[in-house]
């Protein structure tokens, strides 16, 4: 494998460097913008997944808009589109204003999630395309920790109390810092090619040649390029294809596995704890500061079982690490359900009195009150306080009063992040970037990725008001019967790709 195409496969997948970059950052944002424009459950679950939500739009288009223009093109328009979030984001005056700058970033990543891996697809041969692909998916939690990182530091500057950070001030710079790597992002792109197979189908066929010729030398540059025509004189390229389409017989077995897939990466609930993880950190109770350096850990685990994905996916095959992968992520939240399960809280008199940044006077009435349910407990604190005042000193308060084994739920979470990190993550978008035909990849792709980030939105939504309904323990448990009954389902349906050229691939799956 050259060093060409890996720098290639590197920067054209920086966006989702930059989406994991955004996702990890807000987990931190929240717990000072949230209190700041004194948001309800429902608006903090929208500034969370308004992005989303505009991925959803993005990923239904960008795939068939770059079957016409050129994925090229569409990947440079979402790095501007990044770097125009991070500013608006950091001076965002309102909630509005902050949503709709993330909205902006939302579309961005929508594309960025679809184009990265066909493009990846498209211009890498069968035996390193797992790999390569995959690289889409290190960035992404490479992103993760680059944001959790940032905001342990920037945390750590504002309870310093001798810096210019405060905390109205430090999530307009943890927001902010996203252009940096946006700007990198938008540079790199001038210097990654066309994709060939995009080129071979748009009639330009000395072009694909020249750039499979730079990439793999003159050789596997005629393999490819043969494979390549075979394949579009069997699919009759169209320029025409409809989701309709999608939906005949010879290609329903494939739309079934990529439904499957894409609706168990996110149901199972992979984002609520990224989204989250800071405010999840703090129901254990294990404080402020130490929630936002268990981000830390969480996103540094994320990368180390991500490059053991790419090491072993295209050895070991996709099948074998998605179900082993969805085993792990179904014991791993049902461990998260009963430590929460077992927490109890209570606040002493000499634990009230020590709170300092509010008075710990109208706590007196609950003061050795034992509580079993989180519900209960946080329904009397805000009752006593306000929204508000709770909202900025949950951590504090927690720490206080939970009575719990931190560390079990700890172990679930970096446990479902590892499983993740090695299947789900990176499985699937492989597995979509090599089921569908090179007729109907785009549209399939695009489909599938709006039904993902459909789920993925409503998650991240509805979280927060889960937690304050549900309770952390229920909340977990369902998250985890889920992932029992995907296991189940894929067992069942799930095909095997390693090792094959996309033009095999439609050979032995799709009927005709």
């Amino acid at each position: 494998m050259s060093k060409k195409i890996i720098f290639i496969a590197f920067v054209v997948s920086l966006g989702g460097f930059l989406f994991g970059f955004d996702a990890g950052i807000i987990s931190g944002v929240m717990s000072y913008a949230g209190p700041e424009f004194n948001l309800s459950d429902g608006q903090t679950g929208w500034v969370v997944s308004s992005p989303s939500f505009a991925a959803m739009i993005a990923m239904l288009i960008s795939g068939r808009l770059s079957d016409i223009i050129g994925r090229k093109k569409i990947l440079i328009v979402v790095a501007f589109s990044y770097a125009l979030s991070a500013l608006l984001s950091a001076y965002a005056i309102s909630y509005e204003m902050l949503y709709i700058a993330r909205m902006i970033g939302g579309f961005a990543f929508g594309a960025a999630l679809i184009l990265a891996p066909t493009y990846i697809a498209e211009i890498s041969s069968a035996k390193n395309r797992g790999k390569l692909v995959s690289i889409q998916q290190l960035n992404i939690v490479l992103g993760f920790f680059a944001a959790f990182l940032s905001n342990y530091y920037f945390n750590k500057l504002n309870t310093t109390g001798d810096s210019i950070f405060t905390d109205e001030n430090v999530w307009r710079w943890m927001l902010g810092v996203e252009l940096i790597p946006a700007v990198l992002y938008f540079i790199f792109l001038f210097f990654v090619p066309k994709s060939p197979r995009w080129l071979y189908m748009s009639g330009k066929l000395e072009e694909a040649k020249k750039i499979l010729r730079n990439i793999y030398g003159a050789k596997q540059a005629e393999i490819e390029i043969s494979t390549i025509g075979d394949n579009i004189k069997r699919s009759k390229k169209s320029s025409n294809i409809s989701i309709k389409e999608l939906l005949k017989p010879s290609l329903r077995f494939i739309l079934i596995v990529g439904l499957v897939i894409g609706v168990l990466q996110q149901i199972t609930g992979i984002n609520a704890v990224y989204f989250y993880a800071t405010s999840i950190f703090k129901q254990t109770g294990i404080g402020t500061d130490a929630a936002f350096s268990s981000g830390v850990l969480l996103s540094f685990t994320s990368v180390i079982f991500t490059i053991v994905a790419i090491l072993l996916i295209d050895r070991m095959g996709r099948r074998p690490l998605l179900l082993i992968g969805m085993a792990g992520i179904s014991i791993s939240l049902l461990m998260i359900a009963f430590g929460f399960n077992q927490a109890t809280y209570k606040l002493t008199p000499q634990e009230i009195v020590a709170f300092e940044n509010f008075d710990g006077n109208k706590l007196k009435a609950f003061e050795n009150k034992l509580y079993e349910s989180d519900l209960e407990f946080k329904r009397d604190m805000k009752s006593a306080l306000g929204n508000q005042v709770y909202a900025k000193n949950e951590g504090a308060i927690l720490e206080a009063a939970t009575d719990m084994n931190p560390v079990l739920v700890l172990v679930g979470i970096l446990g479902f992040i590892a499983c993740f990190a090695f299947s789900l993550g990176p499985v699937m978008w492989v597995l979509l970037s090599e089921l569908y035909p090179n007729k109907y990849r785009g549209l399939a792709i695009g489909v599938i990725g709006f039904i993902n980030s459909f789920v993925s939105w409503l998650i991240q939504q509805i979280f927060p008001w889960e937690l304050s309904t549900l309770g952390n323990a229920l909340t977990f448990l369902i998250f985890g019967i889920i992932a029992v009954v995907g296991f189940l389902i894929l067992l069942k349906i799930l095909p095997e790709t390693k090792g094959k050229s996309l033009e095999q691939i439609e050979f032995d799956l799709v009927k005709n």
